[in-house]
């Protein structure tokens, strides 16, 4: 059985469903979950004006509320994915992953 293949983002899995993002393999000691909370229409589309971030520690022995290390909201996707590639890097970095 082949493991399924995620767009991946400077080197780390992308899965988006509906307006949650995940970036990061979940066998690692963090990922980030991006959260679309509103959206504003241009031209034909709607592009995202409030994403929250967060950096999550994928211990299973800590509740959700306590696996939050760091968390930040930015006014589009780009930045949201840019400040989170960043957060992603260090703290796996200083996990020592």
């Amino acid at each position: 059985m082949s493991e399924a293949k995620f767009f991946q983002y400077k080197g780390k899995p992308l899965v988006r469903c509906g307006d949650t993002l995940y970036y990061g393999d979940m066998k690692d000691s963090y990922v980030i979950k991006m959260v679309v909370k509103s959206k504003q229409p241009s031209a034909d589309l709607e592009v995202a004006d409030k994403v929250s971030i967060q950096l999550i520690s994928t211990d299973p022995n800590l509740s959700p509320r306590k696996a939050i290390v760091k968390a930040s909201e930015k006014s589009n996707l780009f930045l949201a994915i840019d400040i989170a590639s960043v957060w992603l890097q260090k703290a796996l970095k200083e996990a020592g992953a």
